[in-house]
C-alpha cells in the first residue's frame, strides 16, 4: 500500500466524525438521482408492458391515414373510419377476425356522486370487443353488455366508484348516460385496469351513439387478428390493397410502439427532466456543503499537514491523501445512495399519487445506467468539491508546524479584492443579461443564461457581503440577547468566507423555492385578473379535466339552463382542434352572439354575428402574429377535411375565451366527441345568488353533476393546478434544503471542535452551559438568516424574470406574495435553529479543564 493511501485511510479513520455531513450530502444527492432514473426506467418499462398487453392479440390496426397534430392532444386527432370497413377486412385472406373499435372519453360517476379518476390518467369509454383475443379485457364477474344502457367496468374503476353488479351509475360522455353494471373486467389475466386509467365498455351501438360524431356507423379503428401462422407484416401487406383511400394498416407491434413513443416522447421526457433538474439542484447544494467541509477540515489540519511535509511528505502526497479521503467518502456514500435510490423512487411515486396523479404500477426496473451513472456523479462531486481544499493542503509549508497560529485564523482571511471585482462584474452582467432577455423578445435562453451568471456572481460575492450582512442581521440580537447575542453575531461574522460558503447551499435552495413561489403567485394573479376581466357571468359550470382525464361538460347543458326562470343567459364554450395556417390550434366552439354579458371579449373589430359556417373570430395578438386582418382568408385543416375560412372578427385575447372562436354550425361536420370546457351562466337581475346557484345545481345534476361555482370559486379552481405544482416543487426541494441544513450543522460542529479552547475559556470565566448552547444556536440562526434572506432576494428577481420571459402575449401579472415569502423566511430561521441544536449540545458538554488545555 502506498504512503499516500495509508495517510488517507488513517486520516479518514481518525476524522470520520468530521466527514459525516459530507457523507450524508453525497448519499442524499446520489439517492435522489438514482431514484429519478429508477422511476423513469420503471415507468418506461411499465408503459411498454401496458401497451404491449393492450395490443397483444391484435395483429393489425386499420385506421384513418390523416392525423391532425394539435397542442394538448398526444398522438394527434384522427378522423373515424366506417365500421362497415370491418366486413371488407374480414374478406381478406388470412384474416381470422376483425372488430370495430370505438374509443373516447367517458368519466364514470361513482356511488358517492364524485367522478372516478380524471387527475392525469385517462378516463376512457368504448365498445366491448366480442373477440376474446382482440379484447385485452377479461370478464371476472358478470357478462358482456348486450342491450342499450348495459356496461362493463374495469375492476379498478368499479372499486374506486363503489359499484357492483346490478348497480346503476352515470357515465359522462360528456352527455350523461345512465348505465347498468352487468360485468366487471380485469385487464389481462388479473390486473385491475390498464394502469391507473378507467375503462367503461358499452355495446357497439351505444359507443357509436355517445362517443362518435352524429350519424353513427363509425369507429375509431378496426382491430384485426390473423390466422395462426401468418405474421403481422404479411397480414398488413395483404390488407393494404383492400383498403379505401385515406385509410392505412399497421401491425399491432407498431401500434403498441407508437403509443409507447407518444408517452415516452412527451410525458415521460418532461417528467424525468423535471426530476433530474431537482436532482441536479440537490447535487449542487451538496457541492457547496462538501467543499465547505473539506475547506474547514484542511484548515484544522494545517499543523498536521505541515508535520507531514517536515517529515518528508511531498506536496503531491498531501494532495493525494486529501483527495483520497474525498474519494473514499464519495464511493461509500454513493454506494449507500444507490441502495437508497429505490426507496426514493417509491417515495416519488407515492408523492404523485398523493396529489391525485397516479402512475402505472409494476415491478421496479433498474437499468445499467441507473446503477453506474449516479455513483460516478456522486464520486465526481465529492472529489471535485474537495479539489481546491486539497490543493491548499498540498501547499502547506513545513515551517507551519512550528507556528501556534489559531486554526480559525488560518481558515479566515479577508475576501480578496479580485473576488469583489469578479463577483460584482458577474452579478451586474448576469442581471443585465437577464433584464435584456426579458425585455427584448422575450428570450428564454438569454434570460436563463443571465440567471445562471447572476447566481454565479452572488456566490462569488458571498464572502464580501457576509460580514456586513451578518452584522446587520445580528444587530437586534445583540441588544435583545445581550452577551450571548453579541458573541453569536461576532462568531458568525469573524470568518466571512466560511459563513458565505455555509449559507450559499441554503441560499440556492431558498432561491429556487422563492422563484417558484413568486411564479405561482403571479400565475394566480394572472388567472384572477383574466377571470375578473373576461368572465362577466355569475356562475361557472365545469368538470374536472386535468391532463387526459376529464370528459368535460355537455354543451346541451347550456340550453337546459337557459330555460330556468332564474337564468338570464347561459352559453357553452366547446372544445375543438384544427390546423390553422399550418399550426395546430385549439378552438372555442360557441355561439358568439350569446357571449354578450357572460364572456367579455373586449373591443370587437368586424362582426361576431357574421361568422356563420365559414368564419373565424381571432384574438388581436394571434392576428398580429399571423399578419391577418378582418377579411383575411385562412386555410383550416380538420381531422376529416380541409376548408377555407374568413377572419370576420377580431377581439381582445388573453381571456376566458381562447385565440380562435368558431360557431357550432361550422364545427358540426367535423366534430368528434362533443364537449364543453365551461358553461357560463348569468342570473337575472334581482335573483338571489344562493337561489340561482341551487337551481343551476339541480339542473346540472341531470347532466352528470358537474361543478357549479361562483366567479371567485372558478378563479380559485383555475389556479388549482398551480397549487399542485407548487406542492410537488416544495416536496422535491425539501431534499436540497435538508442537505443545506446538514451543511450548517456540520460546519458548526467543526467550528465547535476548532474553538474548543475558546469555549473552555468562556466557561471558565462564568458562561453557563445554557448560555453557551444559546450562543451556538443563535450563530446557526444568523448563518441561516444570511442564506435565507439572500435566497429570497435572488429568488424574487429570478421569479420576476421567469414570469416575464414566459409571457409572450404580454398579459401576465407579476405578484410578490408577502405572506408566503414570510413563511419561507421563518422556516429558514427555524431550520437554522434546528441545525444548531446538536452542535450546541456538543459545545455545552465540553469539559472545562480539558477544553482549556486543548491545543
Amino acid at each position: 500500500m502506498s504512503a499516500t493511501r495509508r495517510i488517507a485511510l488513517r486520516s479518514l479513520r481518525a476524522h470520520r466524525r468530521r466527514l459525516t455531513g459530507t457523507f450524508l450530502a453525497v448519499l442524499l444527492g446520489v439517492a435522489f438521482l438514482t431514484g429519478t432514473m429508477v422511476l423513469g426506467d420503471t415507468l418506461r418499462a411499465n408503459f411498454d408492458t401496458l401497451f404491449a398487453d393492450a395490443e397483444r392479440g391484435t395483429d393489425a390496426v386499420v385506421r384513418s391515414a390523416d392525423v391532425l397534430d394539435a397542442a394538448g392532444t398526444p398522438g394527434g386527432v384522427r378522423a373515424p373510419v366506417d365500421s362497415t370497413l370491418a366486413d371488407r377486412v374480414r374478406a381478406v385472406p388470412g384474416v381470422a377476425a376483425a372488430e370495430p373499435s370505438v374509443q373516447g372519453s367517458g368519466q364514470l360517476v361513482g356511488r358517492d356522486g364524485r367522478p372516478v379518476g380524471g387527475q392525469g390518467p385517462p378516463t376512457l369509454a368504448g365498445n366491448w370487443i366480442t373477440d376474446a383475443r382482440l379484447n385485452p379485457y377479461r370478464l371476472a364477474e358478470g357478462r358482456a353488455p348486450a342491450a342499450p344502457g348495459e356496461a362493463v367496468l374495469n375492476r379498478g374503476a368499479a372499486r374506486a366508484g363503489g359499484l357492483h353488479l346490478g348497480d346503476t351509475a352515470v357515465l359522462r360522455t360528456p352527455d350523461p348516460v345512465r348505465i347498468t353494471v352487468v360485468g366487471i373486467a380485469t385487464f389481462g389475466a388479473d390486473a385491475d385496469g390498464m394502469g391507473p386509467s378507467t375503462f367503461t365498455a358499452l355495446t357497439l351501438a351505444d359507443a357509436q351513439r355517445h362517443l362518435m360524431p352524429a350519424g353513427g356507423g363509425q369507429a375509431s379503428a378496426i382491430r384485426v387478428r390473423a390466422v395462426d401462422g401468418l405474421s403481422q407484416r404479411d397480414l398488413v401487406d395483404r390488407l393494404r390493397p383492400a383498403l379505401p383511400a385515406g385509410t392505412e394498416a399497421l401491425t399491432g407491434e407498431a401500434a403498441a410502439a407508437e403509443s409507447t413513443a407518444q408517452v415516452s416522447g412527451r410525458f415521460l421526457t418532461l417528467f424525468t427532466t423535471l426530476l433530474l433538474v431537482f436532482a441536479g439542484i440537490a447535487l449542487l447544494v451538496a457541492t457547496f456543503t462538501i467543499h465547505n467541509t473539506f475547506a474547514i477540515v484542511v484548515a484544522q489540519r494545517t499543523r498536521e499537514n505541515a508535520l507531514l511535509r517536515a517529515l518528508g511528505a511531498t506536496r503531491r502526497q498531501v494532495l493525494g491523501a486529501t483527495l483520497g479521503e474525498a474519494l473514499a467518502v464519495g464511493l461509500l456514500a454513493s454506494a449507500a445512495g444507490l441502495l437508497g435510490g429505490v426507496g426514493i423512487a417509491t417515495a416519488l411515486k407515492a408523492l404523485f399519487a398523493a396529489i391525485g396523479f397516479s402512475l402505472p404500477t409494476g415491478g421496479t426496473v433498474i437499468s445499467a445506467a441507473a446503477v453506474l451513472l449516479p455513483p460516478a456523479v456522486g464520486t465526481a462531486v465529492a472529489v471535485g468539491s474537495a479539489l481546491l481544499p486539497a490543493v491548499r493542503a498540498g501547499r502547506t509549508a513545513p515551517l507551519a508546524a512550528l507556528r501556534a497560529t489559531a486554526v480559525d485564523d488560518a481558515a479566515a482571511g479577508r475576501p480578496a479584492r479580485w473576488r469583489a471585482l469578479a463577483g460584482g462584474l458577474l452579478a451586474a452582467g448576469g442581471a443585465g443579461l437577464t433584464v435584456a432577455g426579458v425585455t427584448a423578445g422575450p428570450s428564454v435562453w438569454r434570460t436563463a443564461a443571465g440567471a445562471v451568471a447572476t447566481l454565479a456572481g452572488v456566490v462569488v460575492l458571498g464572502p464580501v457581503a457576509a460580514a456586513l450582512t451578518v452584522r446587520l442581521l445580528g444587530a437586534p440580537l445583540a441588544r435583545l440577547r445581550g452577551v450571548t447575542g453579541a458573541l453569536a453575531r461576532r462568531n458568525a461574522a469573524r470568518n466571512p468566507r466560511r459563513t458565505a460558503a455555509t449559507a450559499t447551499a441554503l441560499m440556492v435552495g431558498v432561491a429556487v423555492v422563492a422563484m417558484f413561489t413568486v411564479f405561482g403567485a403571479s400565475v394566480r394573479a394572472t388567472l384572477d385578473r383574466t377571470v375578473d376581466r373576461s368572465f362577466a357571468g355569475d356562475l361557472a359550470v365545469t368538470a374536472p379535466a386535468f391532463g387526459a382525464g376529464g370528459s368535460g361538460v355537455s354543451p346541451r347543458l347550456a340550453d337546459a339552463l337557459a330555460q330556468l326562470p332564474e337564468v338570464r343567459r347561459a352559453v357553452a364554450l366547446g372544445r375543438g382542434v384544427a390546423r390553422i395556417d399550418g399550426h395546430g390550434r385549439s378552438l372555442d366552439i360557441t355561439d358568439p352572439a350569446a357571449l354578450d354579458g357572460v364572456v367579455a371579449l373586449g373591443r370587437i373589430d368586424g362582426s361576431l354575428a357574421a361568422l356563420g359556417t365559414d368564419g373565424l373570430a381571432v384574438s388581436r395578438t394571434e392576428a398580429a402574429a399571423r399578419r391577418w386582418q378582418v377579411g383575411s382568408t385562412v386555410e383550416v385543416a380538420f381531422a376529416d377535411a380541409h376548408a377555407r375560412f374568413t377572419v370576420r372578427a377580431l377581439f381582445e385575447g388573453g381571456g376566458v375565451a381562447g385565440d380562435y372562436l368558431m360557431t357550432p354550425q361550422a364545427w358540426a361536420p367535423h366534430r368528434g366527441q362533443d364537449s364543453a370546457g365551461l358553461v357560463a351562466v348569468a342570473l337575472r337581475p334581482g335573483v338571489d345568488p344562493a337561489a340561482g346557484r341551487a337551481a343551476v345545481e339541480r339542473t346540472a345534476a341531470d347532466y352528470g353533476n358537474p361543478r357549479v361555482q361562483t366567479r371567485d370559486e372558478y378563479a380559485a379552481s383555475a389556479a388549482g393546478g398551480v397549487d399542485m405544482m407548487l406542492s410537488v416543487v416544495y416536496a422535491l426541494l425539501a431534499l436540497a434544503v435538508l442537505i443545506a441544513l446538514l451543511g450548517i450543522a456540520n460546519t458548526l460542529g467543526l467550528a465547535v471542535h476548532e474553538r474548543t479552547r475558546e469555549l473552555g475559556l468562556l466557561r471558565a470565566v462564568g458562561q453557563t452551559r445554557g448560555e453557551l448552547r444559546a450562543t451556538v444556536r443563535w450563530e446557526s440562526v444568523l448563518v441561516a438568516a444570511f442564506g435565507t434572506v439572500g435566497g429570497l432576494l435572488l429568488g424574487a428577481f429570478l421569479g420576476w424574470a421567469l414570469v416575464r420571459a414566459s409571457d409572450r402575449a404580454g398579459t401576465a401579472a407579476f405578484a410578490l406574495p408577502p405572506g408566503q415569502l414570510a413563511v419561507v423566511l421563518l422556516a429558514g430561521l427555524l431550520a437554522g435553529a434546528v441545525a444548531g441544536l446538536r452542535p450546541a449540545a456538543r459545545a455545552a458538554r465540553l469539559d472545562v479543564l480539558r477544553a482549556i488545555a486543548a491545543d
